[in-house]
């Protein structure tokens, strides 16, 4: 396994290198939480909230949500914050560490459910289902600054999603993190929705046509559980006929003032539900889809291309 690591992370370097040469930017993704059986809780007990026998007291996971009527349990360990009062000095440097390694890595860092640093959902380990639990304070913005002093400037994307708080906000502006907006979230509720493109009030943010936990465009396009006044709303922002759904999402994401537009490669190609990455909630069947290389064809190149010209959004 070591040796694995190890060609695993020289290879990547080198990918790393390719890439820079090429003006390709690397986006990667740091999860909140870890598994409990990680060889980071094993070796690092004192940053967990756990039980004499090192089982967790209360575990992760959402409240219900737009993805799930009972909410998510995820079934995370909690982290330890502070210990008598003070914060917990082994954890923060974990998480130095933690940081460290990422950047060595990527160029820009997506923190997954970023509202966790300002509130986290806990859960009695002994609930099926994440509906029961309660709200616990996070490290907030000293954590950041204590990064930020150990590491330097960071290039982060807060994912700031599910029930965010004027709170969650305020800590995502304070650290002067980018935001996402999601498309999909965007219609079927009303002209003030945030998702809006014409509604985003800075231009500090990314915009997805859909995450990892989203179906694809196409899919979400088809699905009969799509309210068909979101579908309507959706053809009348994108002045779509709804032939080429994921040619719409694409644009509306590229002319959009989000100075950063991730186009899923899902949707570049137009696949539907059977190609979705993951469906929040469930254990089984995803993250098992790969691209075959016969799909990158010339022609997709050229309207990838053409499209990221009209709209500005080449580097060069």
């Amino acid at each position: 396994m070591q040796f694995e690591q190890f060609l695993f992370f020289r290879q990547w370097q080198q990918l790393r290198e390719v890439a820079r040469g090429k003006g390709v930017t690397l986006f990667g993704d740091i999860p909140i939480y870890v598994g409990h059986d990680s060889a980071d809780v094993w070796g690092h007990q004192s940053c967990f909230d756990l039980d004499h026998s090192g089982a967790p007291l209360l575990v992760a996971g959402v409240p219900p949500d737009y993805f799930s009527e009972t909410g998510q349990r995820w079934g995370n360990p909690l982290y330890k914050w502070q210990i008598k009062g003070k914060k917990n000095r082994s954890l923060y440097t974990w998480w130095q560490n933690r940081f460290k390694q990422i950047h060595s890595m990527v160029d820009l860092v997506r923190i997954d459910h970023f509202r966790g640093f300002e509130a986290y959902w806990a859960i009695c380990r002994d609930e099926e289902t994440a509906v029961h639990g309660s709200w616990l304070p996070g490290p907030g913005a000293a954590f950041f600054k204590d990064m930020e002093r150990a590491i330097g400037d960071m290039e982060i994307v807060a994912e700031d999603l599910g029930v965010i708080t004027p709170e969650v906000e305020a800590l995502r502006d304070g650290c002067g993190f980018a935001g996402m907006k999601i498309l999909q979230f965007a219609f079927g509720s009303g002209s003030d929705n945030s998702y809006l493109p014409q509604n985003y009030t800075t231009i500090n943010t990314v915009v997805y046509g859909g995450t990892h936990d989203n179906d694809t465009a196409v899919g979400w396009f088809l699905d009969p559980s799509t309210p068909e006044k979101a579908r309507d709303d959706f053809r009348r922002l994108a002045n779509s006929n709804g032939s080429s759904v994921h040619h719409d999402f694409n644009r509306l994401a590229l002319a959009s003032t989000a100075k950063l537009a991730i186009l899923a490669m899902q949707d570049v190609l137009g696949f539907g539900t059977d190609c979705r990455m993951n469906t929040p909630g469930t254990v089984e069947g995803n993250w098992l889809w790969r691209c075959d290389d016969k799909y990158f064809s010339s022609e997709t190149a050229h309207y990838l291309r053409q499209e990221i010209l009209f709209y500005n959004r080449l580097n060069v």
